[in-house]
C-alpha cells in the first residue's frame, strides 16, 4: 500500500466511530474477496521495458468510485470529496448525504451519477431526471445487487440505519413519497437497461460486471462502458478479484468501449498493473474515505496526490509504456 495512504488508513481508524468504521471497511461474508482483491495485485509484477525514451504519459487514469454517506466519514460529506477531485472524474452515489446538484456544485471536474434502478419506474426516472439537471456528465448504473450483500459487521453492531440528520439525500421527495424513501434492490434485467437508455442521452456505463458474456451483452445493450467489479467485496463472497476478472472481460470487449477496473487499487503501482492488463482507468473507493475522515479535503487530496506522484514515477519506471506482455505472476 502506498505509505500515505496507509498513515490516511490509521488515523481514519482512530477518529470514526468504530461502528461506521466498519461499515466503510468491512464486506460481504467472510471478507474473502474483500482481502483477495488487494492480493491479486500482489500477485503480479510488472515486467519494464527499457530504452523506451519517456512515451506519452496519459492524464491521470482515475475515477472516484461511487461509495455511500460520506458524511459519516466527515461533516462536510460529498462536498468535500467534489472540491478535492481534482483531475478526477468523481461517480457520485445514489446513497450520498449530499443531494447530486450540490455535489455537481462543488465539483472541480466531472461528476457521473451512480444509479441503482428502483422497483417503481418512476422513482428510477426521477433519479435520472435529478442527474441531467444536475449536470452530470453520464450514468453509472450497478448490476451486481439483485438483494443486498450480508455484511457481518454491520449486523453484529446493529448498524441499520444513518444516526440522525444524516439521509440518502437523493431519496429525498421522490415519486409516491413526501418524505425520504429507502434504496430498494430487485432481480432487474437487460430490458430494464434498454429502457434507461431510453429515458436519457448521457452515456450509460454499467457497473458490476465480471463474465465475459455480459461485458459482450453490455456491449450490444448500448453500454458507453464497463466497470469490472465486485462491490469492493460488499456483495457475493466466492467471485475473483475484480482484478482477475479483468482480463477476460477485455477481451471479450474488444476494444468496442472502455473497461474501469474498480477493486483493490491501493497505490500507484496497481493504477499501472490495472492499466497493463487492459483497463483505461481504476476506480479508488476506501482510500477517498480514509483521506476524507482523515482530513477532509485536504485528506481525499493528499490520496490523489499521492497515488498521481506514484503511478506517473511506476509509469517513467517502465519506459512510459504499458502492456499486457509486461504483466508476470510472481512464483
Amino acid at each position: 500500500m502506498n505509505p500515505v495512504l496507509a498513515e490516511l488508513h490509521e488515523k481514519a481508524r482512530a477518529v470514526l466511530d468504530p461502528v461506521h468504521y466498519d461499515f466503510f471497511t468491512g464486506g460481504a461474508g467472510d471478507e474473502v474477496v474483500l482481502a483477495d482483491n488487494e492480493a491479486a495485485f500482489r500477485r503480479r509484477a510488472l515486467l519494464p521495458r527499457v530504452l523506451r525514451g519517456k512515451g506519452n504519459s496519459p492524464e491521470f487514469p482515475v475515477l472516484i468510485s461511487p461509495t455511500a454517506f460520506h458524511k459519516l466519514a466527515h461533516p462536510d460529506g460529498e462536498l468535500a470529496t467534489a472540491r478535492a477531485a481534482e483531475g478526477a472524474t468523481l461517480v457520485s452515489s445514489t446513497a450520498s448525504t449530499v443531494p447530486i446538484a450540490d455535489v455537481v456544485a462543488a465539483a472541480t471536474g466531472p461528476v457521473w451519477f451512480q444509479l441503482y434502478l428502483q422497483p417503481d419506474p418512476e422513482v428510477t426516472e426521477e433519479l435520472v431526471r435529478r442527474a441531467e439537471r444536475a449536470g452530470c456528465a453520464a450514468l453509472v448504473v450497478t448490476v451486481d445487487s439483485p438483494v443486498f450483500g450480508r455484511h457481518r459487521r454491520d449486523i453484529a453492531h446493529g448498524f441499520h440505519d444513518l444516526p440522525a440528520g444524516l439521509a440518502a439525500e437523493n431519496m429525498r421527495d421522490l415519486p409516491g413519497t413526501t418524505g425520504l424513501r429507502k434504496i430498494e434492490m430487485a432481480p432487474f434485467t437487460w430490458a430494464d437497461i434498454d429502457r434507461v437508455r431510453e429515458l436519457t442521452s448521457l452515456p450509460l456505463w454499467l457497473k458490476g460486471v465480471l463474465h465475459p458474456d455480459d461485458a459482450v451483452l453490455a456491449v450490444g445493450h448500448g453500454a458507453a462502458g464497463i466497470f469490472v467489479s465486485n462491490h469492493g467485496g460488499r456483495q457475493l463472497d466466492v467471485v475473483p478479484a475484480a482484478l482477475d476478472a479483468l482480463p477476460a472481460v477485455v477481451d471479450a470487449v474488444g476494444g468496442r468501449i472502455p473497461v474501469v477496473l474498480d477493486g483493490g487499487v491501493r497505490s500507484g503501482a496497481d493504477i499501472a498493473l490495472a492499466l497493463a492488463l487492459g483497463a483505461s482507468a481504476a476506480g479508488i473507493g476506501r482510500p477517498v474515505l480514509w483521506g476524507l475522515a482523515a482530513d477532509g479535503e485536504a485528506g481525499v487530496r493528499k490520496v490523489l496526490d499521492a497515488l498521481r506522484d506514484e503511478f506517473e514515477h511506476v509509469l517513467a519506471l517502465c519506459g512510459g509504456q504499458l502492456s499486457r506482455d509486461m504483466v508476470v505472476v510472481r512464483c
